[in-house]
Parts: C-alpha cells; sequence; structure tokens
C-alpha cells in the first residue's frame, strides 16, 4: 500500500539531495541531505555552481514553479552566469519534514551575455547535470514560500481556563468532569475513572489516596487539604493484582523514605493549567523591548513593563492578568506591538510564531494548511475496520445546528448523515448502512459533515476529504486541523491554535476515553508551534501523573503522539507508547509513528531527511532563508525582505540570487 503526503512547500533548498550528494566540493555534512549553498558539481570537466534557489509558486501543494542563479563554466571555456526556471512535482514526508521534487524540469534559461546558439548549448549542458529526484528539507519550503492571504481563522472558544500559579513543586490533580469511581476487583476500593491519574476511594473511611513519586497523598476531598500518609487501606495490596495497577508494586507498601518533598496539589474538574515557579518569579529583560520574561518556570510568562500586565501563552493562546492570581482574560488580538520585535537569537524568541504578524506565525499557518494525502486500497484499508461500542449498543447525540448525530460510547468518529454512517478512522473515510458494520472504504464524503460546527467533538474530521483515483484507489487527504491545530483569525494577523476551546465531558463506559483537551499541559495542551520538531509547543509535565517529560515532547500534528505515551519517565519506570491514547484520531497507538493516522494504512512515501530549523526559517553560516541573519552576517532573500518579493540578495559567502527578469544579483 503507498502512501503519498503531497504537499507543497517553498523550494529554498532545491537541487538539494542528489545533484548535492554527488558535488565534489559542497557544504554537505556527513548524512546531511540539505547542504548550504552555493552547490558545487562536475561532468565531464564542466563545473555548476549552483546558488540558492527562489520559489514562485506551489500550486495546490502539488505543483512548484522556482528559480534560481548558476555558473556554468565548460571545459576550457569562459564562465557563464545566468538564471534557470524550472518546475516540478512534490511529494511530502511530515514526519521526516523532507520533501522530494519528482519530475524537475527546466522551463526557462537566461545567459543575458551569449548570443543565442550558445545560450542553446548552456541549457543543454544545464540539463545533464538536473537529477531525476530532489530532496529537500521541509523547513526550508516554508520559509521561502511566497505566503499568501491567510484562510479565515476557525470560531473557537478562547475563555481562559482555570489557572493556577504554584511557587514550590505541584501537581495538577485534573478530574475530566464529576468524579466516577468504579470497582476494584476482589478489593473494597474504588478508582476515578475519568482522570490521568491513579486515584483511589476508600468508602471505609471516605478518603482519597493519590501516589506522587515515591510517596502517598490522601485527603478526604478531592479539593480539600492533601498530606502524605504511609497507611494505605488494607486492599490496596491487592490493586497490583490488577494489570492496569502492576506498575503500583514499587509503591506498595509506600517506601521508608519517599525521596522528595511533598507537592502542592491544586484539584480542577474543568480545563485548567499551572504556571509554576521555582520559587518567586525572576524576569530577564529582553533587549530592544520593553517587556520581560520568566526564566525560572516552563511556563511562557512576559510582562509588559509599562502597563505591569502580565501575558501567559498556552495552548496557542494568550491570556492577560494584572496579577498572576487573574483574573485572565484573552489578549491574543491585543498583544503590544513589543512582542513582534523580540530578537531572534533571544531565549524568548520561540514565541514568535505564536505572535500575530510574524514571519514565524505566517509559517506555522502555512505549515498546518499543508495536506498530507494518503493513496489506499479499499479492500485492504476496509479489511482493518472495526469499531467496538462500550455498554452494548451505540449510543447518539445530535450535533447542535445540523441534522446529524455522532457516537458517544466509542473512541472512533461515526457520524449518522441520513439513513448511512460514515467513519473517519486514521484519517480515512469509510460508510456502512449500520453503526456497526461492516464498513466500505467511501469513495466520497457528503458536504453536510463539512458544516459541523467548532463547538462539536467530532469538528476536526471536516479537515479530512476523500475522492476516488482512476485506477480505483482512493485519496484521502487530511490538514493539521484534524489533529487539533486549528487557525487561529487575528486583527494583526492569523496564528496556530491547539485544540477547540471547547470541553465536553468524556464517556466513561467500560473505560475512560476522553474527548480532545485544549488545557491541561501534560497531554493535549500545547503552548506554540515548534517548526524544528514539528509539534505545537512543549509538554509541561512538572505536575503531570507520571512524571516528567523533556521538552519538546508536545502532542505532535504529524506524528499524532501526545506526551503521555510517547516520552514520560515515571516513577514506577517508562511508560509505553502501546498505551497512548489519540482523542483525534481514535487510536492506540503501538510505537510513537504508529499513532500516525499514515501509519495505520503503510509507510510514508518519502523516507530520508534529518534537517531542523528554527521557527521555519533556516539558518547555516552561509546565510539564512527568509530574511533572517545568519551567523556570519550575511542577509538572504526569503518572501518578504528588505529587496521585496521577486528581487535578490547575497550571503557573506557570496550566494547569489535570481530576479524574476533573469538578472542575477
Amino acid at each position: 500500500m503507498k502512501i503519498t503526503s503531497l504537499i507543497v512547500f517553498a523550494v529554498s533548498a532545491l537541487l538539494a539531495g542528489d545533484l548535492a550528494a554527488q558535488s565534489s566540493n559542497s557544504n554537505a555534512t556527513p548524512g546531511s541531505t540539505d547542504p548550504g549553498w552555493p552547490r558545487e558539481k562536475y561532468s565531464n570537466g564542466t563545473r555548476l555552481l549552483i546558488y540558492q534557489p527562489q520559489v514562485d509558486d506551489w500550486k495546490n501543494f502539488q505543483d512548484l514553479t522556482w528559480r534560481m542563479a548558476v555558473s556554468l563554466t565548460p571545459k576550457g571555456g569562459k564562465e557563464a552566469v545566468g538564471v534557470v526556471e524550472m518546475k516540478g512535482n512534490t511529494d511530502v514526508d511530515n514526519v521526516a519534514k523532507v520533501v522530494v521534487i519528482t519530475n524537475p524540469e527546466v522551463t526557462g534559461t537566461y545567459f543575458p551575455s551569449m548570443d543565442q546558439a550558445t545560450k542553446e548549448k548552456m541549457e543543454q549542458s544545464f540539463k545533464t547535470f538536473v537529477p531525476p529526484t530532489i530532496s529537500i528539507s521541509l523547513h526550508r519550503l516554508i520559509a521561502s514560500v511566497p505566503k499568501q492571504e491567510a484562510p479565515a481563522g476557525v470560531q473557537l472558544n478562547n475563555d481562559p481556563p482555570r489557572i493556577f500559579v504554584g511557587y514550590r513543586p505541584s501537581i495538577l490533580l485534573s478530574v475530566d468532569g464529576e468524579p466516577v469511581l468504579s470497582e476494584i476487583p476482589k478489593t473494597n476500593l474504588k478508582f476515578v475513572v475519568n482522570t490521568q491519574w491513579p486515584l483511589f476511594f476508600d468508602g471505609e473511611n471516605s478518603s482519597y489516596y493519590v501516589p506522587v513519586g515515591q510517596q502517598w497523598l490522601t485527603s478526604n476531598s478531592l479539593d480539600g487539604q492533601w498530606s502524605p500518609t504511609k497507611k494505605l487501606p488494607r486492599d490496596m495490596s491487592r490493586v497490583p493484582e490488577d494489570k492496569q495497577w502492576s506498575a503500583l508494586k514499587k509503591v506498595i507498601p509506600p517506601p521508608a523514605k519517599s525521596g522528595g518533598v511533598t507537592p502542592a496539589v491544586f484539584y480542577s474538574d474543568k480545563p485548567a493549567e499551572v504556571i509554576l515557579f521555582d520559587g518567586q518569579p525572576v524576569y530577564a529583560q529582553i533587549p530592544g523591548t520593553q517587556l520581560t520574561y520568566a526564566t525560572n518556570t516552563n511556563s511562557v510568562v512576559f510582562v509588559f513593563t509599562p502597563t505591569q500586565q502580565f501575558y501567559y501563552l498556552t495552548a496557542g493562546r494568550w491570556f492577560s492578568a494584572m496579577d498572576l492570581q487573574g483574573p485572565w482574560t484573552y489578549a491574543t488580538p491585543d498583544l503590544p506591538a513589543d512582542f513582534a520585535k523580540i530578537p531572534p537569537n533571544s531565549p524568548a524568541s520561540a514565541i514568535l510564531a505564536s505572535v500575530p504578524g510574524t514571519d514565524e506565525a505566517k509559517d506555522a499557518v502555512l505549515l498546518a494548511q499543508v495536506p498530507t494525502t494518503m493513496t489506499v486500497k479499499p479492500a485492504e484499508a476496509q479489511a482493518k475496520v472495526k469499531v467496538e461500542y462500550s455498554g452494548g449498543d451505540p449510543k447518539f447525540e445530535p450535533i447542535k445546528g445540523t441534522s446529524m448525530s455522532y457516537a458517544t460510547n466509542t473512541q472512533d468518529k461515526v457520524i449518522k448523515v441520513g439513513d448511512v454512517y460514515y467513519l473517519c478512522l486514521q484519517g480515512v473515510w469509510f460508510m456502512s448502512p449500520n453503526p456497526k458494520g461492516p464498513w466500505t472504504t467511501a469513495t466520497s464524503v457528503p458536504q453536510e459533515i463539512y458544516t459541523i460546527p467548532p463547538s462539536s467533538p467530532v469538528y476536526n474530521v471536516t479537515y479530512v476529504t476523500q475522492g476516488t483515483n482512476p485506477d480505483g484507489t482512493v485519496q484521502a487527504s487530511y490538514t493539521a486541523g484534524y489533529l487539533g491545530a486549528f487557525v487561529l483569525g487575528a486583527a494583526t494577523g492569523a496564528i496556530i491554535a491547539n485544540g477547540s476551546g471547547y470541553w465536553w465531558p468524556p464517556y466513561t463506559y467500560g473505560g475512560y476515553y476522553p474527548y480532545a483537551a485544549t488545557y491541561g499541559g501534560a497531554y493535549y495542551g500545547t503552548a506554540h508551534y515548534n517548526s524544528a520538531t514539528g509539534a505545537y509547543g512543549w509538554s509541561q509535565t512538572a505536575y503531570g501523573p507520571y512524571g516528567s517529560a523533556t521538552r519538546g515532547a508536545a502532542y505532535n500534528p504529524y506524528t499524532g503522539t501526545a506526551a503521555r505515551g510517547a516520552t514520560v519517565s515515571t516513577p514506577y519506570g517508562s511508560r509505553s507508547a502501546a498505551q497512548a491514547y489519540n482523542p483525534y484520531t481514535g487510536a492506540y497507538a503501538q510505537t510513537r509513528q504508529g499513532s500516525s493516522p499514515t501509519a495505520q494504512w503503510g509507510s510514508s512515501y518519502v523516507s530520508k531527511g534529518n534537517q531542523s530549523a528554527t521557527m521555519g526559517h533556516y539558518s547555516t553560516t552561509n546565510g539564512t532563508v527568509a530574511g533572517i541573519s545568519g551567523s556570519q552576517g550575511g542577509k538572504a532573500v526569503g518572501a518578504s525582505t528588505a529587496w521585496g518579493n521577486t528581487a535578490a540578495g547575497k550571503t557573506s559567502s557570496g550566494n547569489m540570487y535570481a530576479g524574476h527578469d533573469g538578472n542575477v544579483f
């Protein structure tokens, strides 16, 4: 089964892989698929020097056109400088962040100083250097694609979550709605179903118990005072006999020495976040601005000094308050202009992708629009489909504002349209006259499905489209909205927000399957888009139930993985990705890659590439893409620079850029 991610991003690294790999003197490092510029190659004594290409158009994220300055020196001849225009088709691997250009074709050459016969010879000479495919960094493409007007933003819910502030080790004890208790077999204990925590209730003494690190905390009320305890209910020793609680063997009974401080406990049964400082807040000034940012927290906290107002970024949204204790209000449309002035070399510059109007924000919005397209064989795909409903028969609830309804007692997205049921599973649509199947691969999707409002828990399926190919295969495409990354409009420009901002009580029929949550940090809440990792933010797991997680372990739209199943380390050992539940696609992952929608149906078409970038603007010692200064002082041409959209610039190493008129700069 073949999966092709058809995407079209800016080509700022063209003729990268194959051409550069054969270069006798390139800037490539071992294992690199996208070295710096210029690039040099020899063939039959002819020397070709290629300078940084510029993208003209990426139509429908499929057809790419670009131009570049070149220098050709025939064997025994004189150097000729000119401009070459090319076009090609693109296949993109969103996981590896690599684009492969197929069918590259020379559409025009310009050597102004030569007669027509010599120009034709030069064109033929250049064509001998063109490889059948070209590999480039996705981030280079994104950075150099001419930015069009952003799409209309989605009507998200931007009400602030409950925001706690702590100054010492703390946890967020989050329960998804009113606590739902379930009995533990062979004991008198119950556990709270609708939480990520191993949270227990003992009816004999009306107390709750939760393990935190190597110690246990207890309280008579979830929102009451929690205190450490060495005495557990008698039946707690039998709890690890149940496979789902087997990891607790190491802390039952509680160790004699806990080895850690007792954390503060913040309890919430609604969406919440914690700003956790290491002691009292410490702030650092950002040069060239009137902003300071907190340095002793993993949260994103700024102070605008003229007003002494606090700004906090979570899930791609800004909130402001005159006091850290609140009240907080939505502030993305009203950020002070100084946020856009944060220097790229500042430690605080990572947030620029969440500042409306910045190049970094435009890059993030463009990336969110790039579709991943999968080609699947209908019979093979439908053979893998099985929908299970908890508690017996399927239960449906109306989708407000429509005539449709959705299934509530399954982890999958099943939608009833008229007398037909549609299932969106791992980015592919299926249909059946019965909600239990059997399912067949859909050849098309009713337009009514695309009217589902953002307030619905199944809204994300509106970002998945499907049609048939002439050979009988089905082509399914999805964009980042399917995985919870939505375009949020503001007067000064669009940004990417994680989650719709709406909250729905989970269903707990035979298990706990939460709907996708916007806030909560440790699992599905994210702070901002990070183009280097493809992730929208980083995990804030200082208050999560499974210990610590690495920065950058946030929910990743292109791998479909939340921090709970990917990179967390726990007091009881590692928690495998096989236990990572993805509320957007309705899948349990066996591996990090296995949680990706494309992984359900096969392998990515493109398999190479290991490039990174900073906020979509790729820098090397030879200069940078999209107008940011390189480490050696050069300036590069991008979609919007000091030279305009179609002119050119030069890096400190002498890179040349091609204009539309055939001139070389």
